[in-house]
């Protein structure tokens, strides 16, 4: 049995969407971690490390906020690969079960407009690597290519 956890993501032909990666059992609970893809593995231009900072700070203060959601968010990430984010969720879901809320996470990074929470150097590791105008301009394009008319082949 191959252990390795990215053995279950075909990254040849995953397209941009949302992805349950893995669902595991912690303390008698499940905890479910998807993948957020904004870039397709290894044939688009992988996302600009700036505006993925930017979302990460954005996205991880919009969900730990979130009234609907903010009791199961354990986590919010990007991806080593540069590609999307991860989103670890306490309960067991499926990919079709956070839509509303993933894009509703995108618009606010889109349409958000004032100082990056966490964005200074008492609070971040890299306070200077932040790029407001290119994570809203990914966020938009994530919002109207695949949010806005999400299909089952961006799901999984």
């Amino acid at each position: 049995m191959d252990k390795n956890p990215l053995a279950a993501t075909n990254h040849d032909h995953q397209l941009r969407g949302i992805y349950v990666s893995r669902k595991d059992e912690v303390g008698g609970e499940i905890v479910t971690t998807f993948e957020i893809r904004m870039k397709e593995p290894n044939r688009e231009p992988s996302l600009h490390c700036g505006a993925l900072h930017t979302i990460e700070h954005l996205a991880a203060a919009y969900l730990r906020n979130d009234i609907e959601w903010a009791d199961r968010v354990l986590y919010w990430g990007p991806k080593g690969s540069l590609t999307g984010n991860c989103l670890l969720l306490r309960g067991d879901y499926e990919s079709r079960d956070i839509i509303d809320l993933i894009k509703r996470t995108f618009l606010f990074i889109a349409n958000y407009d004032g100082d990056i929470s966490g964005a200074k150097a008492s609070d971040c590791g890299n306070w200077t690597l932040h790029d407001l105008p290119m994570a809203r301009y990914e966020a938009r394009k994530f919002i109207k290519e695949v949010l806005d008319n999400i299909k089952e082949e961006n799901l999984g």
